[in-house]
């Protein structure tokens, strides 16, 4: 069997202030920025079990988020905006929900409130193509599937993989192509790791409700099988955490997406990015049987053709991740 630590601690009491939906948004603030601070604190050396190790990146003072405009210059698309819905088209607008955590996917600027990252552009940018006002709201990453199916939001986004277990009840328009990777401090002695019985014995910090939790679940059978010690699973809700346990040395390795890894090891001497461990299609997430999939896609592609697609990527150092095509609910990469 194996051996679950707790989960991190959810927000105090005063995160309960909420929107009109009932999302925790001081929450969800409160968490993004606290991430961010990590890196920035950590970049600087504070602490941690590698405190001492060779510097795996530049300082803080180079840390600085992304605010070049690439996103302002795009133009509707006639072609594309009438694949929407006509009652969509006349309202002119769409509720989506947003997962923020740390860059390049979303995060919040230095003033708390701008939001900025990969996932922002793209959406933008997309409603935009479409013609369309995009209401966006902060929302936890475990929350918005979920929120999705009930109806409560129209799209989603949060770095979303695609996975044959969610395309059951969710559908996809993907954009990028991301993956699962894994991290360690610099004085780690692991190497590449092509397997998951490399961690057997080991603590693995991941986040809450994601596909690395799943994936760490799914194949913990197989240390016992192999006769090894099982390795100890802790999920974590806030970056930050997650980001503090590594360093302090209560986990030994953090798994969480390959653009996400890169961009924080840049951000925090004493670490080092280890290997991908496997690819996942990313994508804009709908309720199942949603009809706005064809408009997302057919946008996600004119955002290719005018090259605003890769000046996003360009612009958050997330090039590799490129796809050829956007496609609707493909199936899971193997």
């Amino acid at each position: 069997m194996t051996t679950r630590s707790p989960r991190a601690r959810r927000p105090l009491p005063h995160s309960r202030l909420r929107s009109n939906r009932g999302t925790p948004l001081l929450a969800s603030r409160t968490a993004a920025l606290l991430a961010t601070a990590a890196l920035a604190l950590t970049a600087c050396g504070a602490g941690g079990a590698a405190s001492g190790a060779r510097d795996a990146g530049p300082a803080a003072a180079d840390a600085r988020i992304p605010t070049a405009d690439v996103v302002s210059a795009v133009h509707k698309d006639p072609a594309a905006a009438r694949l929407l819905p006509a009652g969509v088209r006349a309202r002119g607008t769409l509720s989506l929900a947003a997962a923020v955590g740390t860059p390049p996917g979303a995060t919040y600027l230095p003033d708390g409130t701008t939001l900025a990252g990969q996932d922002i552009d793209f959406a933008d940018a997309v409603g935009r193509v479409l013609g369309i006002r995009l209401h966006r709201e902060v929302a936890s990453f475990e929350a918005i599937l979920p929120a999705l199916g009930s109806g409560k939001y129209d799209v989603g986004t949060g770095n979303f993989g695609v996975t044959d277990e969610r395309r059951r009840t969710i559908d996809f328009v993907t954009y990028v192509d991301d993956g699962q990777g894994l991290a360690v401090r610099a004085d780690s002695p692991l190497k590449k790791i092509t397997a998951l019985t490399r961690l057997c014995g080991l603590t693995v910090a991941t986040g809450a409700g994601t596909t690395f939790e799943t994936t760490l679940e799914e194949n913990a059978h197989r240390c016992g099988d192999a006769g090894k010690k099982p390795y100890v699973v802790t999920t974590f809700a806030e970056q930050g955490a997650l980001w503090i346990s590594l360093r302090q040395g209560r986990s030994d390795v953090v798994m969480s997406t390959v653009n996400g890894l890169r961009y924080a090891v840049k951000q925090q001497p004493g670490l080092r990015f280890l290997n991908e461990f496997r690819r996942l299609d990313v994508g804009f997430a709908f309720k199942k049987g949603t009809p706005l999939a064809p408009a997302f896609q057919a946008a996600v592609n004119q955002l290719k053709k005018d090259g605003t697609y890769d000046r996003i990527l360009e612009k958050w150092g997330t090039t590799p991740s490129a796809i050829a095509t956007s496609r609707i609910s493909p199936p899971e990469i193997r």
